[in-house]
């Protein structure tokens, strides 16, 4: 086999032993010219639907809630997004290239049978993603049945979900079904359509929001005082975090870009400042329904209920579409393609997309997000992590090791360059652990499956740095001995 410039060409190749091969099926293929249509206005879209959610929002609350002041916060924001589109777009550029998904391009480091552990670890926090945006949309769905008159009840004392709200969970959840059915072209379409409405929406809460508080009050609220202070190199991570998991599959989606500079051009323009500008959203709602209220809303539900019944029922409406174009876009589609990998002739794209559904179902979102340092440390710095390492022997493999250059029929088949030891790649094993590993104690603290009194400021530290150190030591010794082998 000889090395591809562009995999469209193999497709033909590849088709005819599909059926037969266990490392194919026509989901996983390289993407056909006529199929790679996608212009920077499809990215940019795609971002901004992905970007105006409740967890974006809810990330700069939490951050006030942390003790950091808006413009800090809102910095913070800009900047991780800077950072993490910089591996988003080196990434993506295997896409126009290959056409590949991402768990086929993780054959080419890990092994035809190796790339099942990136394939596994993004696919599952992708599921809790999921979990946690139709979580959020159920909130959403809840209270707009309220605002109609149902007067559904909400939890309990000691409780943290409510019956009413879990149906509300339960029927978000399928209206999710249809679009991963439907395919990548539906969630393009859905982008397209949604996102112009949901920045709409937004400026129109902003405009509403200052007209009835001065900005001189809005903007110089004292920060909150918390222990120890706000952690900004922990909140840093974090916020890399929040975008780490695009930052792998994005093949996922640039197998479809007409070009390279579309999908730069769209990834440039549609993460960083709508990022930061979504963010100032939650400053300016987390802060209002403090001063209006008496209470900061860390959520835009609890800040839409009070609101009115006409705002709470047009903003609810919002959430809701919010939230099913993140989840369709950024967690399904992952899972779609990285489940398939596992078992390529008996998971389609669909049913890897239904797996990741199911799974879905049995994770608690509202008890991760039963505190706003859970939800933002916890959480996100924590499988932020794991992702740092697998990006950084990604990058490395596919930049200084092959320069830029894949063998695509060796993807497809065993026996091949990619088959490393019975199709795993034990240098990237190594490095993917070494990475990872040192950074565990202090997520077992942060978490508080350990006593974090009695643990060593120096794995705090390196939990707090997660996704660098992980990126960083990985990349290294993955260069290394990979280098060495060839």
């Amino acid at each position: 086999m000889t090395n591809s410039t562009g995999g469209a060409a193999h497709v033909a190749g590849l088709m005819p032993g599909a059926a037969s091969n266990t490392l194919a099926n026509e989901d996983l293929l390289p993407t056909t010219a006529a199929q790679r249509h996608w212009t920077w206005k499809d990215f940019a879209a795609l971002w901004v639907g992905m970007v105006v959610c409740v967890p974006t929002y809810t990330m700069a609350s939490s951050m006030l809630d942390q003790g950091f002041s808006w413009q800090m916060a809102v910095w913070l924001v800009f900047l991780a997004n800077c950072i993490v589109l910089v591996p988003m777009v080196l990434i993506g550029r295997v896409g126009p290239r290959y056409g590949v998904p991402f768990p086929v391009l993780a054959r080419a480091s890990f092994g035809v049978k190796g790339a099942n552990l990136p394939a596994v670890l993004r696919g599952l926090v992708a599921c809790g993603w999921f979990s946690i945006n139709c979580y959020f949309g159920a909130l959403a769905l809840h209270g707009f049945l309220n605002i109609v008159g149902m007067n559904l009840a909400g939890p309990a004392d000691g409780q943290t979900i409510s019956t009413s709200q879990f149906m509300c969970f339960l029927a978000f959840w399928a209206v999710h079904i249809w679009f991963i059915w439907r395919g990548p072209e539906s969630i393009r379409k859905l982008e397209v359509i949604a996102a112009p409405l949901m920045i709409a929406a937004s400026i129109l809460l902003v405009v509403v929001l200052m007209v009835r508080v001065p900005s001189g009050q809005l903007f110089n609220l004292p920060a909150k005082v918390v222990e120890g202070g706000p952690k900004t190199w922990a909140a840093l991570t974090g916020l890399v975090g929040f975008w780490a998991t695009l930052a792998l599959n994005i093949p996922d989606f640039t197998r479809f870009a007409r070009s390279q500079k579309d999908q730069v051009l769209g990834q440039a323009i549609g993460l960083p400042i709508p990022m930061a500008l979504f963010s100032m959203v939650g400053v300016i709602g987390f802060s209002a329904s403090a001063i209006l209220y008496g209470k900061a809303q860390l959520f835009p539900d609890g800040l839409l209920t009070q609101m009115g019944s006409v705002a709470a029922g047009l903003g609810l409406l919002v959430i809701l579409l919010a939230n099913l174009t993140t989840n369709v876009a950024a967690n399904l589609v992952s899972p779609s393609y990285d489940f398939s990998q596992c078992a390529p002739t008996r998971i389609s794209f669909r049913m890897g997309g239904i797996i990741a559904a199911l799974i879905g179902l049995v994770f608690m979102p509202w008890k991760i997000l039963a505190t706003s340092g859970g939800y933002l440390f916890t959480w996100l710095g924590g499988y932020g992590t794991l992702l740092g390492a697998i990006a950084g022997i990604l990058l490395v493999d596919y930049y200084l090791v092959r320069k830029s250059e894949l063998k695509v029929d060796d993807l497809y088949r065993r026996g091949g360059e990619y088959e490393y030891s019975n199709g795993w790649n034990l240098h990237a094993l190594m490095a993917f652990f070494l990475g990872v590993l040192p950074c565990l104690p202090g997520y077992l603290a942060v978490s508080g499956v350990v006593d974090k009194a009695g643990m060593p400021a120096i794995w705090l530290t390196l939990f707090d740095s997660g996704w660098f150190f992980s990126l960083a030591v990985a990349g290294t010794y993955y260069y290394l001995t990979a280098k060495k082998k060839q």
